[in-house]
């Protein structure tokens, strides 16, 4: 009787019908999914509440849509069709986002297809591979800092500063470099990654003995959240 209830009205004896308990635990293994992703997508980022909804819901979106599809290649290129007229209203994130998303429909993908163990084995290896990369990201351990510095204009900042961030920091670069103050100064902007146990204080006090005391400022260098 339930099967019936559920039957589509276009479904013939050559057509394999889901039975609502197979939608509904196909359904329930993909949103368990998506909560594993979110959960792994959330730990140690800036992403926003709707990312995560996003990722939490994709993977039920998708295993819905290939269980409808069922098999039927026509179907399947139509509706890849459709998927490919969805824009994001904002600008594309990170490589790191996109793989997330990419993530979340793939496992939902082999939900549908009924090879629930597969799509629960492959979402547990990536996103273990995602948060042992985030353990390893410098960022993620807060080494990863961006620098402003405010010198006069008369003091040339290419390779003033080379032996000391060589001293403070396993890696740097100069990435923006702007005049201030009627052209009077300039605003320098490293990216750099501090060596571990280094002060920043110090690093901050002989810097300060370069620049004639001006403006310094050390933050933590952001992890910008697409709003997808």
């Amino acid at each position: 009787m339930l099967n019936n209830l559920f039957k589509g009205i276009f479904d013939s004896a050559s057509v394999t019908v889901i039975s609502a308990a197979d939608f509904l635990l196909c359904v329930g293994v993909a949103l368990l999914i998506g909560g594993l992703i979110a959960l792994t997508a959330s730990r140690k980022t800036g992403y926003t509440n709707s990312f995560l909804v996003s990722l939490f819901a994709l993977p039920a979106l998708s295993c819905v849509v290939i269980m409808m599809v069922n098999g039927n290649v026509g179907a399947g290129v139509a509706t890849a069709g459709a998927f490919s007229l969805v824009r994001f209203r904002s600008a594309a994130g990170s490589a790191k986002e996109i793989a997330l998303i990419f993530l979340a429909m793939v496992a939902g993908l082999i939900a549908g297809m009924g090879y629930l163990a597969y799509a629960v084995l492959f979402t547990l290896i990536l996103c273990a591979l995602f948060l042992i990369m985030g353990h390893l990201d410098p960022a993620a351990k807060g080494l990863k800092k961006t620098l402003r510095i405010t010198i006069p204009e008369n003091l040339n900042y290419e390779g003033v500063f080379d032996g000391l961030l060589n001293k403070y920091c396993s890696s740097w670069k100069l990435d923006h470099v702007k005049t201030t103050n009627m052209g009077s100064m300039f605003k320098l902007r490293y990216e750099l990654t501090m060596k571990p146990g280094v002060s920043e204080k110090d690093m901050i006090d002989q810097l300060r003995l370069h620049n004639g005391n001006l403006e310094i400022t050390l933050a933590q260098t952001a992890n910008v959240a697409s709003d997808l």
